[in-house]
């Protein structure tokens, strides 16, 4: 069992950042791929970046430059640094902890870019 308490989230201009966090709990927390996902109104939701447990990260080609996602296994954490924020970025922003046969997600964070 992992849970996953995404935070950080908020309103922010046109070409600010944002730095997302993600807290886990449970055990074997370095054996799961760690993403962020994010969803806007209407839309399925949709992977923006993840991260395996030895730091490889991939991430979606509306992000990539401009968002960064890192982990830090020793303290359970995911984040996800945002800049150069677009209003087009605007959804709610959710942790997943994918393992084998297993799929945990957030309650999800608000980012709205906005003036």
């Amino acid at each position: 069992q992992v849970q996953v308490v995404e935070s950080g989230g908020g309103l922010v201009q046109p070409g600010g950042s944002l730095r997302l966090s993600c807290a886990a709990s449970g055990s074997l927390f370095s054996l799961y791929v760690m993403g962020w996902y994010r969803q806007a109104p209407g839309t399925q939701r949709e992977l923006v970046a993840d991260i395996t447990g030895v730091g490889t990260a991939y991430y979606a080609d509306s992000v990539k430059g401009r968002f960064t996602i890192s982990r830090d296994n020793a303290k359970k954490s995911v984040y996800l640094q945002l800049n150069s924020l677009k209003s087009e970025d605007t959804a709610v922003y959710y942790c997943n902890a994918r393992g084998r046969g297993s799929n945990y997600w957030g309650q999800g964070t608000q980012v709205t870019v906005s003036v």
